[in-house]
């Protein structure tokens, strides 16, 4: 019985560790790092959540944007969706009219469709953005401070 408990005590630790190492866990709730400041105005921070490669090929990321913050106009390869989970932010599609986007909000994006979107004026705003992973984003126009100002301008109305 003493050998028993023994090996017991030797191998289930072991077995803890191991089964842990065998997972990759990130975590929802760091802030990420702040991203470069190249296609947007403002700050913002991302946290690349999941990646996963084969036959479903997606990313997950969690982006925050200060409130008066916005990306650029841009277009991605696949479909983007974008589910917004604290504050409110713009978006836009190309020949559309923008609308403001809050908490629990879902929307998709469908792939090559320019778009911006971005923190309202007095609102900070985190989403998470789940799209394909083979092409990077293509930036084709900046969102000038004067342009988002009259978005926020057109919008409070």
């Amino acid at each position: 019985m003493k050998n028993l408990i023994t090996v017991l005590l030797l191998i289930v630790p072991i077995c803890v560790f191991a089964q842990q190492e065998n997972y990759s866990v990130s975590s929802y709730l760091e802030a990420g790092s702040k991203a470069p400041n190249t296609h947007y105005i403002g700050e913002a921070w991302l946290n690349g959540l999941l990646e996963v490669e084969g036959d479903l090929n997606f990313h997950i990321t969690k982006a925050s944007f200060k409130a008066n913050s916005t990306l650029d106009w841009h277009k991605h390869a696949s479909t983007q969706v974008l589910i917004y989970v604290e504050g409110e932010g713009y978006y836009q599609e190309r020949g559309k009219d923008p609308i403001i986007l809050k908490a629990g909000d879902v929307i998709k994006c469908e792939k090559e469709t320019e778009h911006w979107h971005s923190s309202t004026i007095d609102s900070d705003v985190t989403y998470l953005a789940v799209y394909g992973g083979e092409q990077p984003t293509t930036w084709t126009e900046v969102v000038t401070q004067e342009y988002y100002d009259s978005i926020a301008e057109k919008l409070k109305k």
